[in-house]
């Protein structure tokens, strides 16, 4: 995982997709006054994702701050091919989320908000399971966390100093 830079990135070419739209309110001395959350995911379709947090008091405006936020928070995934390099587990509150690479052909086999994310980094082939909770935020931030662990062997052998043949010895 490497954090990128703006620049590093063609921001026209991100993909889009908003995962969940939240409405909320609060209750007031008049009545009711009701505020939309979205929760956005970008990614290029070729290693790079970013999700992001929109909130305002209609939904294409908290959108457009969730696209925002989100390629503000853009991180590259390490892949090997159309799926992941490795098994992973992402943990983040009760979430937890565990993936295992497919063979290709096999497709994004995930729920909905692990899916999301997989369509806007570029990984079409991976098995993935959501386990403890059902929170649309909370199941996005513990992929991140488990796409951000995912290490390539040639990254695994230049952080221990050795060639790759070593490594995979």
């Amino acid at each position: 995982m490497v954090a990128l830079n703006l620049s590093d990135v063609d921001l026209k070419s991100l993909k889009e997709k908003v995962v969940a739209v939240n409405r909320v309110a609060k209750t007031v001395k008049g009545g009711r006054t009701f505020k939309f959350s979205a929760l956005v995911v970008v990614g290029d379709g070729n290693g790079v994702v970013g999700f992001g947090l929109g909130k305002a008091a209609e939904v294409p405006e908290a959108v457009r701050k969730g696209i925002e936020d989100a390629k503000k928070n853009l991180i590259r995934v390490s892949m090997r091919g159309s799926t992941i390099p490795h098994e992973a587990v992402g943990r983040f509150c009760a979430g937890r989320v565990f993936m295992k690479p497919a063979k290709e052909g096999t497709g994004v086999v995930a729920g909905g908000a692990m899916r999301a994310v997989f369509e806007v980094v570029g990984i079409q082939d991976v098995r993935a399971k959501s386990i403890r909770t059902n929170n649309q935020c909370n199941v996005v931030r513990a992929t991140f966390e488990a796409l951000k662990a995912l290490r390539s062997v040639e990254e695994v052998a230049a952080i221990r100093g050795k060639t790759v043949e070593g490594i995979l010895k």
